[in-house]
């Protein structure tokens, strides 16, 4: 089981004004995910693991549709995060969302 992770600490090293509330619709979103320290992180050069985030979160969530506008996106995330080994999973989808314009589909 995952250690108790303060995802807004986390995510305030880049997003220092995150909305909580779209903090917490991510948390909600991911759910039992978070629960396993493995699923709870992302490893960023695992390209079958961007390509789910891809094709679940990016397009399904938040309703992208260019697959490589998602992926200069995720790249962008992933360069910006590179100083963390691991890489928070709330964290990334947070800054993968405002990356692309579209905190406000985080509901």
């Amino acid at each position: 089981m995952a250690a108790t992770v303060d995802h807004e600490a986390d995510l305030n090293k880049y997003a220092p004004n995150a909305d909580k509330a779209k903090v917490a619709a991510i948390v909600k979103y991911l759910g039992i995910a978070l629960k396993n320290q493995d699923s709870s992180l992302v490893a960023t050069s695992d390209k079958e693991e961007l390509a789910r985030i891809r094709d679940g979160y990016a397009k399904k969530k938040l309703g992208l549709a260019d697959d490589k506008a998602i992926d200069a996106a995720m790249k962008k995330v992933a360069e910006r995060m590179k100083g963390d080994k691991n890489k928070s999973r709330v964290c990334f989808y947070y800054l993968l969302a405002e990356e692309t314009g579209a905190l406000d589909k985080l509901a």
